[in-house]
């Protein structure tokens, strides 16, 4: 046996080993008082990114994390299961509940995307970079409340107090949905931040760099890309 067929002969034994081996797990401790087990985790500055155990990522503020330790139970990876780290998979059902559980506001986020059709994590990602939760956000250019409605969106949807989370987040669900119906979900996030004028005008998503970046960053949290 020459040297080349050694090294690939034991490189290929060393693979089969190497999957057969449990894989590694993580607890997550959710601000919520709720666990989540991982596969494993990485830092991205202020966000957490998770590598979920059934295929996946979700990135997380570090505000929504107390702690995340080692699980002291490794698991097997089932046979034929999509490999973890795949960009764009669709966590569970109950990851998802976690996660909107570790998250301000997530029963009112959870039951107004469940009524309008929209992804929850696609809202709590919106959220995430409109105002980082804040209620009471105000942008320089007059858009107010969690999700940043501006005041004729607001007057759209009868919202007396835009800085009322429930009536604030009703409103601009709606507006998404709106939005997703007439652009599907990435020109639906342009236009959330540019205006449909900008969508139409560049039949796209704009060339800005602010509506470039937040677009392609919401869709990161969300799980989406």
């Amino acid at each position: 046996m020459n040297l080349r067929r050694l090294l690939v002969v034991t490189t290929s034994t060393f693979a089969f080993a190497a999957m057969a081996l449990p894989a590694s797990a993580e607890i997550v401790y959710l601000s919520s008082k709720r666990t989540l087990s991982v596969k494993a985790h990485r830092v991205d500055g202020d966000s957490i990114i998770l590598t979920l155990r059934g295929g996946g990522e979700v990135t997380c503020d570090k505000s929504l994390i107390e702690k995340i330790v080692p699980d002291e139970v490794p698991y097997t990876e089932s046979e034929g299961q999509q490999p973890v780290g795949t960009t764009g998979t669709t966590p569970t059902s109950t990851e998802v509940q976690d996660l909107l559980d570790g998250t301000p506001y997530g029963e009112v986020i959870a039951a107004v995307s469940q009524a309008n059709g929209v992804d929850p994590m696609l809202v709590r990602a919106l959220i995430q970079v409109e105002s980082n939760y804040r209620a009471k956000a105000r942008s320089n250019r007059g858009a107010m409340g969690l999700m940043q409605l501006m005041p004729a969106t607001a007057r759209a949807y009868n919202v007396r107090n835009p800085y009322d989370p429930k009536a604030n987040i009703a409103a601009g669900v709606k507006h998404l949905k709106g939005l997703i119906d007439r652009w599907g979900v990435e020109l639906a996030l342009a236009a959330y931040n540019a205006g449909e004028g900008a969508v139409k005008k560049f039949n796209g998503v704009p060339p800005y760099r602010e509506t470039r970046n937040y677009v392609s960053k919401i869709l990161s949290l969300a799980g989406l890309r």
